[in-house]
């Protein structure tokens, strides 16, 4: 099995940029999901309840993250701690965790964009939010992400997705309605179910539980336009405990201050 795409996600909710290379910290891959957009009373905003965040485009060009919607184009510092920037608590689901606001015209971008007042935050990299027990090992930590450092999703998986799709009437869809870190080319379908952890060259990542999915998938990431698919049939072949499930949640076996480069084209394996 090889790695057929690396995805980071700078901010939760909007547009991924494909990489060819990427290096692996311990809170994830490089610059993904270190920002977020929070509503008025601070909560975090994502697809589930604003679609339309599917459409916000991000580049990283040098030190400035770019923001694209609508027509507007805004930039922000790609890492805008400093000395004087202070911090406030946040919450991503009921996980506590700190940030800071971002300098510029980013949060305007996002108030006007989505009609309501907002705030883009930042996650600094040494703020620290706990990987959620029992499935933490000596202080794992995450960014932004719904609760793990890496998703993990497989072309095989998806491409056995895409029969049964085809198989009621229903129209196939992409990977990117996942939005996975690593995407796997090869193998049998699912079998990322079965490994306790997966190795791209010096990296070993624990993969101690399949990915729970919700509406996102059934939001087209070009238009932001949902539907009832692939869910409905998700539902019908891989439900456990009320979960629908596909791809698995990774963490990084790595310590602070340690990285490690993973490359599309590597090899990657399972064990159990």
């Amino acid at each position: 099995m090889l790695v057929d795409s690396l995805h980071i996600y700078p901010v939760k909710a909007a547009r991924g940029i494909a990489l060819t290379e990427s290096e692996c910290l311990r809170q994830g891959l490089r610059n993904d999901r270190r920002f977020m957009v929070i509503d008025a009373a601070g909560k975090f905003i994502t697809q589930r309840s604003h679609a339309s965040m599917a459409l916000v485009e991000v580049t990283i060009d040098g030190d400035r993250l770019h923001l694209h919607a609508a027509g507007a184009r805004v930039d922000v510092p790609l890492d805008p701690c400093s000395p004087t920037a202070k911090r406030r608590p946040l919450r991503v689901w009921d996980a506590e965790t700190e940030g800071i606001d971002v300098p510029g015209e980013g949060s305007r971008f996002f108030s006007d964009f989505l009609g309501e007042p907002c705030t883009l935050v930042y996650m600094p990299i040494d703020a620290h939010r706990d990987v959620e027990e029992p499935y933490s090992q000596r202080g794992d930590r995450v960014g932004f992400a719904d609760a793990y450092p890496l998703l993990i999703a497989s072309l095989a998986s998806l491409a056995d997705l895409n029969e049964k799709l085809a198989a009621v009437g229903s129209d196939p869809v992409g990977i990117e309605r996942f939005r996975a870190n690593i995407v796997v080319e090869g193998g049998a379908p699912f079998a990322e179910d079965e490994a306790l952890t997966a190795h791209v060259g010096d990296l070993v990542m624990r993969t101690p539980k399949r990915c729970a999915r919700c509406v996102v998938v059934t939001i087209d990431q070009t238009t932001a336009i949902g539907s009832k698919e692939p869910l409905r049939t998700l539902a019908r072949y891989r439900t456990v405990d009320k979960k629908v499930l596909f791809g698995v949640n990774a963490i990084p076996d790595l310590l602070d201050h340690e990285s490690l480069s993973i490359h599309v084209g590597d090899e990657i394996t399972y064990r159990r």
